[in-house]
């Protein structure tokens, strides 16, 4: 599943225009699900290795440039988000924050945000980062949670708020609207006007949710039997556009 899952997030990736705001999306950055290994954000390709971050200069897309390999800081990193001059990582503890903006080939880190023990997507948008964390697995006992926090100054990340939640994956953000996937548990679509107080406007329990990408109102989700576009232009009643099963094994 990871490797269809990884041929999606390539496929998705698309260029964004930048404010030059460090928060803001970053030029040339990979639209990928949250719980990606790697990602693209101006010229360069950036995988998570075990206990390092790889990087390689792609302005020539047929013929990448190995740039360098950086032992990261705290626990092992899961997931990475790119968000302006900065990478955001998931890990079991936390959220780092790494600069990329003075040497991008060999970011620096920065910051790091801290919570229970617990498997951890992140997405960004503005000056507010989203993460859930799930109990189970690997995860050992950590909480299952959706937070939001405050991160318009990176240095000094903090929590706004926690909302629990079943067991939840991956998530995304798109304006006010955020979208958190509870694997077999479901959907939940929330308004995310205000961080503080999210509104929960749709709850869609028949479909298998575990990494998603919301774009101009299509929502490409994965799930235990395949890849699925829903259109989301009517939060009240998403509809299914295509359906991709995944070859039985």
């Amino acid at each position: 599943m990871k490797a269809v899952l990884y041929v999606l997030l390539l496929a998705g990736l698309c260029a964004c225009r930048s404010s030059g705001d460090a928060l803001t999306p970053t030029t040339g950055a990979g639209t990928g699900g949250s719980t990606a290994r790697f990602t693209v954000a101006d010229d360069f390709l950036y995988i998570l290795h075990q206990q390092t971050l790889q990087s390689y200069k792609v302005t020539a897309s047929q013929n990448p440039v190995f740039g360098s390999s950086t032992t990261l800081y705290g626990t092992m990193p899961e997931t990475i988000f790119p968000f302006g001059n900065y990478l955001l990582l998931g890990t079991p503890t936390g959220i780092l924050f790494y600069d990329r903006s003075q040497k991008p080939a060999t970011p620096s880190y920065v910051s790091t945000y801290t919570h229970w023990f617990s498997c951890d997507p992140v997405v960004a948008q503005g000056t507010i980062a989203y993460a859930t964390l799930r109990s189970g697995t690997t995860c050992r006992n950590g909480q299952n949670l959706l937070e939001t926090v405050d991160i318009s100054d990176p240095l000094k990340p903090k929590l706004i708020r926690s909302y629990p939640m079943t067991n939840p994956r991956g998530l995304g953000i798109d304006g006010n609207t955020l979208f958190v996937g509870e694997g077999d548990s479901g959907l939940r679509v929330f308004d995310a006007t205000d961080p503080a107080n999210l509104r929960e406007v749709a709850f869609l329990q028949d479909i298998s949710t575990y990494d998603l990408i919301p774009a101009r109102n299509v929502l490409i989700v994965t799930g235990t039997k395949g890849i699925y576009q829903y259109d989301y232009s009517n939060l009240k009643s998403i509809k299914l556009l295509s359906t991709i099963p995944f070859a039985p094994r």
